[in-house]
């Protein structure tokens, strides 16, 4: 696992994890802006992005590895941490881990409970069709498809575009097999999650599957001081992947509040 950093490391600590497949230039444009205030850590995930050899084991051994960070490198905590769909998922994990340990903490678009029949079907997918959805020339016309069909606001400017051109086609169908069994078909959020003390805010995009807003709500009733938000007129991971200033403007007003 590699760690990506920005701002002044004597600066309030934000840790921001990628969903699976992407990497950590998921966040890269929230994390410039955040910076200015913050010392901000974007992880890269084993077997996503330059990690593309080591191997993805599960969303509790990510934890594991996040959490020997953080307790070398930031004192045994974060002032917030975030992620999106796999991310998220990761931060309900870590939450659960050490009820002190982040003040604050958004989760955007993941689940928490299993659900295998998806995981089969997206595994089925892969196994036939990996290298016409994850190949050089396949990545090409994905970016050119959101160039055409997506509003200007969506699209990934040059420097996001040349991460994904780099880094999509190196994704191993070993690495995504691992993902989709421990995210989709075997993780459940732990009781333990009622102890934590942060903030927490739950989005979700109005469009997402109904189990992704059945986790929001599973999540709310063992933290009830959660907060849920419905992005409207969204998908998955809208917000936190495409729209980072609309990200910036839901997200800073909530970091800021005492």
């Amino acid at each position: 696992m590699k760690f990506h950093e920005f701002g002044n490391c004597g600066n309030p600590h934000i840790m921001l994890i990628h969903g699976g497949g992407n990497s950590w230039w998921n966040y890269l444009r929230q994390a410039r802006v955040l910076s200015e205030k913050y010392h901000v850590i974007l992880p890269t995930l084993d077997g996503h992005g330059e990690e593309y050899l080591t191997e993805y084991i599960s969303t509790e051994d990510t934890a594991d590895k996040l959490m020997e960070y953080i307790e070398k490198k930031c004192g045994g905590h974060l002032f917030a941490l975030g992620g999106v769909s796999l991310g998220g998922q990761i931060v309900m994990e870590l939450l659960s881990r050490k009820k002190d340990l982040v003040q604050k903490a958004v989760i955007d678009g993941s689940i928490c409970y299993p659900q295998p029949a998806m995981a089969r079907y997206c595994i089925a997918t892969v196994r036939l069709c990996g290298r016409l959805m994850f190949g050089k020339t396949a990545c090409r016309f994905q970016l050119a498809a959101m160039n055409r069909f997506f509003p200007s606001s969506m699209r990934y400017p040059k420097e996001i575009a040349g991460y994904y051109l780099q880094d999509m086609p190196r994704l191993r169908k070993e690495t995504l097999y691992a993902v989709y069994r421990t995210y989709m078909m075997q993780y459940t959020l732990k009781e333990s999650v009622r102890s934590t003390n942060a903030e927490v805010m739950y989005l979700y995009g109005e469009k997402e599957m109904k189990c992704v807003r059945e986790s929001a709500r599973m999540f709310g009733e063992l933290v009830p001081h959660c907060r849920i938000y419905e992005a409207k007129g969204y998908n998955h991971g809208y917000l936190s992947v495409y729209l980072p200033e609309e990200w910036l403007k839901l997200i800073l007003p909530f970091l800021e509040e005492r």
